[in-house]
């Protein structure tokens, strides 16, 4: 399981580690009932605190997206890929009213949104082929 961390994002390293592990059971890298490291091992891996792949593990435990059992490890669980996107667009609709917002203060005009939305997604998209 490669995971990258990098100090330069402003997302905690939790999160990058929760982000990354959902992405790959989301694309079917991982498949359910695929073993995850132990706590121990992914912070020994990635130089970090045990303290933070627990969180990490805990919250993707509590969003439903492995199950971890005491002295044999986390599993990835059955996910409904539905669900998921479901959630996945009430966050993503909730940042975008959160933008709205800001824009609305600055009168950024919807073209002007629209062609940095479009700007940064395919900066994106180019930063995943390499």
């Amino acid at each position: 399981m490669d995971i990258i961390i990098t100090n330069q994002s402003d997302r905690p390293i939790y999160e990058q580690i929760m982000d990354q592990i959902k992405a790959q059971i989301m694309n079917g890298e991982l498949k359910e009932g695929d073993a995850l490291p132990s706590m121990r091992l992914l912070a020994k891996e990635l130089r970090i605190s045990i303290i933070t792949t627990k969180r990490a593990y805990e919250e993707l435990e509590r969003e439903g997206y492995i199950e971890s059992y005491t002295g044999k490890g986390s599993f990835v669980k059955g996910v409904n890929h539905e669900m998921v996107k479901e959630s996945v667009m009430f966050e993503i609709e909730n940042l975008m009213e959160e933008v709205l917002e800001k824009a609305a203060l600055a009168k950024v005009p919807f073209d002007e949104l629209v062609e940095r939305m479009k700007l940064l997604y395919e900066e994106k998209e180019s930063q995943s082929d390499e």
